[in-house]
């Protein structure tokens, strides 16, 4: 269930008892975008009911957005011991605010309620623009993975060529799943489905 900021004293006293993580959305009555963002929060809040949410209203609660550097509504933050480890501005769905905030703390929730995490190893290579592109997609969904430039180490290369008969980088390695290329609906099976 989404909670609303009543001022900057009761603010203090949330991130006080989130310490560990905090969604924190900026919302205004005068934005139709801030008005879609919170609906799509809301059903967020539904799915993951232990993810505490707060909304703070910029209209009721003036000058909060400054110490966040917010600047537009709607925008989310996600808080960890009072600082901003993602930001998200704009409308965007339940779903992708849930892989955002929830790959913050580097896991997710199921719909049992029990948390999960992804190992995550991505192979890449030097000059290889789809290696960045996979790098930068996972950065974004908020999934922690570990990088092995095969370049460097001859070892790992050939352990992974022998795994997948194949040289191409990016490959991606998700819990023991292969895939070749920088392919994102494979890697969205095997991390959101």
């Amino acid at each position: 269930m989404i909670s609303w900021v009543k001022d900057e004293n009761h603010l203090k006293q949330v991130q006080e008892k989130n310490k560990d993580f905090l969604v924190l959305g900026f919302y205004g009555g005068f934005s139709q975008a801030a008005k879609r963002a919170l609906n799509e929060l809301e059903q967020f809040s539904k799915e993951n009911e232990k993810v505490p949410i707060y909304m703070v209203d910029v209209e009721k609660v003036k000058g909060v957005h400054k110490q966040f550097g917010v600047k537009n509504v709607p925008t989310v933050l996600a808080l960890k011991e009072g600082k901003v480890t993602r930001s998200v501005e704009g409308v965007e769905s339940a779903r992708f605010y849930a892989n955002v905030f929830l790959g913050a703390q580097y896991s997710r929730y199921r719909a049992d309620g029990k948390e999960v995490s992804h190992r995550v190893v991505v192979y890449t290579g030097p000059g290889c623009p789809a290696c960045g592109a996979a790098k930068s997609y996972l950065r974004r969904i908020g999934v922690h993975f570990r990088e092995i430039d095969v370049s460097a180490n001859q070892n790992e290369a050939r352990k992974l060529v022998q795994r997948s008969k194949q040289m191409a980088v990016p490959q991606i390695d998700i819990d023991g799943h292969l895939i070749v290329g920088f392919d994102k609906p494979k890697i969205d099976a095997l991390l959101l489905g």
